[in-house]
């Protein structure tokens, strides 16, 4: 019994421990295993990110790629249309970019004319900033090859046109003197510099050669602007200062070869500190040089046969300069006055006519007033005189720019068709009237209408006394009367008295006018006299008894023109005929005679032969 537990005892602690080891090994196995599973899955999560990773940067490098390639297709495009565009480019001399680009090398023009011999003159300026002038030398050079380029694109007219063929420009260009003096100007004279040092800026004499540009930007500024008379008196102020100046600069070049102060007429001694300033030095030589071409005179007495020579030459170019000066400021001071003594002529004329008539000296007062209201005002000029010399389509367009709003302010006229408002402009004119004066009176035939432009009208009773009313600018009246309206109550009559207050300017337009363009348009003329009638009817002042009448007799007239223009019709018709009739009797009449003297020629002919064999 007791081995027998034994056994039993020994067998269940064997296999519990065994079955401990059992399960230590497999709980070993298992951790093992999920380390190993735990493994396989980051090595396979972490190559499907390295793998998404590539990828990425993959597709980033080719996205890169496509951004770069599409960049670069689009530089290529850009650079092929601007190239495309500037082979089709003409710069157009008639344009404001022109004329500022003339500006711009206008200012390279004169700073190369002054301070090139400026420079070259007085040394210490020369040497003391030569940072400033190698950049602006450099820069203007750079200004004078862009300028033979927009020369070389800059079109010219031919039968009134631009021309935009490049080979046409090409060979216009090239054959033109602009172009020789142009090639000139820019030769690199510079790299002498490399032989004599920087300190010699004659080298750069040949930039003045482009002085044709400031002269063509100068005639384009007279043209442009409304001071004429003024720009020119500048353009001629400058070229006078640079022949002074360059005068100075070759006085002070030539007290230099002679030698400072070695007689009375150079410039004095420069070892004095005063006359060793630079500012001393060009202001003196600018003074001698004023003096000598103004031929003032008042200069140190030439001692050497150089300085007489130098003096006598001065005094020539000084008569020259001072003719000129003469005769350009006469003529544009003759120029500026000419429209003041014109109107002073005028004036002057109707003084001795009211002087010769006894005119009462109040009526005189009041015409010189108008007169001087007149020049005040600018009013002096005669419009039709001044745009005379305009052809009729720029005519046109200068008054429709300067009456066209004021004609669409009137009622009657609005919604018209716009070659009517065109065509009635054109008539629109200009009329002055005094403080006082009367514009119509009642009662009297309507043969204008009215548009306040400026000053005030007042409607006054007959007497003159009683104001009732106010016109001020934009007002219209008058125009009623001159539609000649069948059945208005009035006629073609004044309804009210309307005086000048102050004084005023009013466009009129006259009713032979308005008919005359009218004819030209008939559809418009009935809608012109419907919206009168539409007026006179909300007034009460349209009879329509009277109105029916009168178009009847109106309606009858026009059948019978009607039936002239047919019987006309019918006339031509038969004269057209007839005259082809008389055209074909004559040329069969001409063709007889022709036979008929072919057979007496041959008569003729048989007749001295018979004559001849008789003998």
């Amino acid at each position: 019994m007791e081995g027998t537990d034994v056994a039993t005892a020994t067998r269940f602690l064997f296999g519990k421990s065994c079955n401990g080891w059992y399960r230590g090994k497999t709980d070993a196995r298992r951790s093992a295993d999920e380390e190993n599973l735990r493994y396989q899955v980051k090595s396979q999560i972490s190559g499907k990110n390295l793998r998404y990773q590539v990828k990425s940067q993959i597709s980033g490098k080719s996205h890169l790629s496509d951004k770069v390639q599409i960049f670069k297709k689009s530089q290529i495009s850009d650079t092929i249309s601007f190239i495309r565009y500037w082979k089709g480019f003409v710069v157009d001399p008639s344009q404001s970019y022109y004329y500022r680009w003339l500006f711009v090398i206008s200012i390279a023009v004169l700073y190369n004319i002054i301070f090139i011999i400026a420079r070259a003159t007085f040394i210490e300026m020369q040497q003391e900033y030569q940072a400033l002038w190698f950049t602006l030398d450099y820069c203007s050079d750079f200004l004078y090859i862009l300028d033979m380029i927009v020369s070389l694109k800059t079109g010219y007219l031919e039968e009134g046109l631009l021309v935009r063929d490049f080979t046409k420009l090409r060979k216009n260009y090239l054959s033109s003197t602009n172009f020789k003096t142009d090639l000139l100007s820019i030769v690199p004279t510079d790299f002498f510099y490399l032989i004599t040092g920087t300190s010699v800026p004659e080298l750069r004499f040949n930039r003045i050669l482009r002085f044709s540009r400031l002269l063509e930007f100068f005639d384009r500024t007279a043209t442009r602007t409304s001071f004429t008379n003024m720009v020119r008196i500048l353009n001629l102020v400058l070229y006078i200062l640079i022949i002074i100046h360059w005068n100075a600069c070759i006085y002070f070049a030539m007290s230099n070869a002679i030698g400072f102060g070695s007689d009375g007429w150079v410039y004095p001694n420069i070892t004095n500190p005063t006359n060793a300033r630079l500012t001393r030095k060009y202001i003196y030589s600018f003074y001698w040089s004023t003096l000598t071409l103004t031929t003032i005179g008042e200069t140190p007495t030439p001692e050497r046969d150089i300085e007489f020579l130098f003096v006598v030459v001065d005094f020539l170019i000084g008569v020259l300069i001072f003719a000129t000066i003469v005769g350009n400021v006469g003529s544009m001071i003759t120029n500026m006055n000419a429209a003041r003594a014109e109107f002073q002529s005028k004036m002057d004329g109707v003084k001795q006519y009211m002087e010769f008539r006894k005119v009462t000296k109040e009526l005189e007062q009041r015409v010189i007033k108008w007169f001087d209201y007149l020049w005040t005002n600018k009013k002096s000029l005669n419009e039709e005189e001044v745009l005379m010399s305009l052809p009729d389509k720029l005519k046109a367009e200068i008054a429709i720019h300067v009456h066209l709003d004021t004609l669409k302010r009137v009622a009657l006229f609005q919604d018209c068709e716009p070659g009517l408002l065109v065509e009635l402009v054109l008539k629109l004119k200009l009329q002055v009237f005094s403080p006082g004066d009367y514009i119509c009176r009642k009662g009297d035939i309507g043969k204008e209408m009215y548009i306040v432009k400026r000053g005030q009208l007042g409607v006054v009773s007959d007497d003159g006394k009683q104001i009732f009313a106010t016109l001020r600018e934009g007002s219209v009246f008058g125009e009623i009367s001159i539609l000649n309206i069948a059945g208005n109550k009035h006629g073609n009559r004044r309804t009210a008295n309307i005086r000048s207050i102050g004084y005023s300017d009013l466009f009129c337009l006259s009713k032979d006018d308005l008919w005359e363009v009218l004819t030209q348009y008939p559809d418009a003329k009935q809608i012109l006299i419907d919206k009168g009638k539409k007026i006179l009817r909300k007034d009460n002042l349209l009879d329509e008894e009277l109105m029916q009448q009168m178009e009847a007799q109106e309606e009858t007239t026009d059948q019978k023109l009607q039936r002239i223009d047919g019987s006309l019709d019918t006339l031509q018709t038969r004269f057209a005929r007839l005259l082809a009739d008389f055209n074909t009797t004559q040329q069969k009449l001409k063709q007889r005679i022709t036979k008929i003297e072919k057979v007496l020629r041959k008569d003729e002919d048989t007749i001295s032969n018979f004559s001849a064999f008789d003998s």
